[in-house]
């Protein structure tokens, strides 16, 4: 019984922790008279625990001891696996990285799952390693999650692929025939679908057809052209893509349940808008969102009120980035779009004609003026805003250019939200308000009548980063835009406590 004893000060150390009980499942593996099914389970735990790449984890975080101490170290050996598993039980469930700067849009709800039930279900279990798998696809979306992880990660170890040349206004069409371009577009759709031959300088039909089922798994216009974002797309090393599903699976663990009432969600990298109702989607369409220079802030907000015929007071940004250039060379057509400018006189806006005004002298960092744009047709906001009450000043509203719906890529606003089917957004939002309904709001836009209204039912607005998209057990992989997935990566590898913190 002289190595038995020799587990007591382990033992002693962790009375009252969670894996007190594992250590005593254990112990015996050290006594003379082994049990064979615990040591199986024991075995089982430790290939499970270095197998954490697969959950998107790094089994170097969680210090695993080698199975050679067992013999040479039990107290130890014990001790550093129940560490491990215990560490990496409350990863599985409650996420690698807790919360991140400037994204109140991963909202977990740890509350809902306790750690303590599956801890001492962990230190009980003859097969711990079975309590780790199932709280790893705890989440409904955590299996075909895995599975892409695993196949990204695999494309990873073969060396990945090369890069397709080309410029940004670049575009190879089919039928062309291109030496370099093509042979390298090959190579990199055999990559990931067997089914394209490697040979040839023609981009024929079959291969016309390859590219085509590519971008219809990214979430692109299916066309078979190869213009700046297919190219993008294709040329995403395979690392980028491990990190962005790595992300995917560690922020969906212990989730925050979405509300049940009406609400609006917005998927920002997906460029989508729903509406959902007790999980059944009322409305969907598709968005433009803000460019990667001025990206669109992830917000938890509600949409409160409506503005028909809504003027445009610019912001400075706006002024500098956008309106001053385009002063410059036309101040007479940008009159035309119902622009107006004024000077403050004695603390009072005097409006004053663009086309008097020197704009090539203007400095950029200090325009003296305030400019505002008109109710219209041609107004940057459309017929309709919906306000949601924010710090950053964003708010969801139409646009005049509505051919911009139709591109796969729409991130080029200046921040705000812009919608393909505003109207269709009004009728869900004035529900339930007596003497508001489609023919009256049509009336008053029309008229071009500027006013507004509070909406009676204030309906919660989310705008939310999610790159992997899971729908029927498919995933598809939209560009990470705003680097967010990158950013959420660099938490999950930084030191354990940087991670739960979610320094960057």
């Amino acid at each position: 019984m002289q190595r038995r004893i020799l587990l007591l000060p382990a033992l002693a150390a962790f009375a009252g922790l969670p894996f007190g009980g594992l250590l005593a499942q254990v112990a015996p593996l050290v006594a003379p008279e082994i049990d064979a099914a615990r040591g199986q389970g024991l075995a089982r735990l430790a290939a499970r625990l270095r197998r954490l790449e697969e959950d998107g984890l790094n089994p170097a975080d969680y210090a695993i001891p080698a199975d050679s101490q067992l013999a040479s170290d039990p107290a130890g050996y014990l001790d550093a696996i129940g560490r491990a598993a215990t560490r990496a039980l409350t990863d599985l469930l409650h996420g690698r990285v807790r919360s991140l700067a400037n994204r109140p849009d991963l909202q977990r709800d740890t509350n809902a799952l306790p750690l303590q039930p599956w801890l001492t279900e962990l230190a009980a279990s003859p097969d711990p390693a079975a309590v780790l798998d199932r709280a790893a696809l705890l989440h409904p979306e955590a299996a075909p999650l895995k599975l892409a992880l695993a196949e990204a990660r695999a494309r990873v170890a073969a060396g990945g692929w090369g890069t397709i040349p080309g410029g940004p206004n670049d575009t190879i069409e089919p039928g062309s025939y291109d030496a370099v371009k093509i042979p390298a577009l090959r190579a990199r759709l055999a990559a990931t679908d067997p089914s394209v031959k490697r040979d040839g300088n023609g981009y024929d039909a079959a291969l016309v057809e390859a590219v085509k089922r590519f971008q219809a798994a990214e979430g692109l216009e299916a066309d078979g052209r190869i213009g700046r974002i297919s190219l993008a797309a294709l040329n995403r090393p395979a690392t980028a893509m491990v990190n962005q599903l790595r992300a995917a699976l560690d922020s969906r663990r212990a989730m925050a349940a979405p509300v049940t009432e009406r609400r609006v969600e917005v998927n920002i990298a997906h460029q989508r808008l729903a509406v959902i109702e007790n999980g059944r989607p009322l409305l969907e369409m598709n968005v433009i969102v803000g460019k990667p220079a001025r990206p669109t802030p992830m917000l938890n907000v509600r949409l409160t009120a409506i503005q028909f015929n809504p003027r445009w007071g610019v912001p400075l940004r706006n002024m500098k980035e956008d309106l001053l250039p385009r002063f410059r060379r036309d101040a007479r057509s940008m009159m035309e779009k119902g622009f107006r400018v004024y000077s403050v006189v004695n603390g009072q806006a005097v409006e004053v004609d663009p086309t008097t005004i020197e704009w090539s002298r203007v400095n950029p960092e200090r325009i003296p003026y305030i400019i505002r744009q008109d109710a219209g047709e041609a107004n940057a906001l459309g017929r309709i805003k919906f306000v949601i009450p924010n710090s950053d000043d964003i708010f969801m509203h139409d646009t005049p250019d509505r051919h911009l719906f139709r591109r796969p890529d729409r991130a080029f606003s200046s921040g705000c939200i812009r919608l393909e089917k505003p109207m269709e957004l009004l009728d869900i939002a004035i529900t339930g308000m007596p003497g508001w309904d489609r023919p009256r709001v049509e009336k008053l836009l029309n008229d071009r009548i500027t006013g507004g209204i509070a909406v009676r039912q204030v309906m919660p607005v989310r705008l939310h980063y999610t790159t992997a998209v899971v729908e029927n057990g498919r995933v598809t992989l939209r560009p990470d835009i705003y680097g967010h997935d990158e950013a959420y990566a660099r938490a999950m590898d930084a030191p354990p406590r940087m991670a739960a913190a979610g320094v960057r």
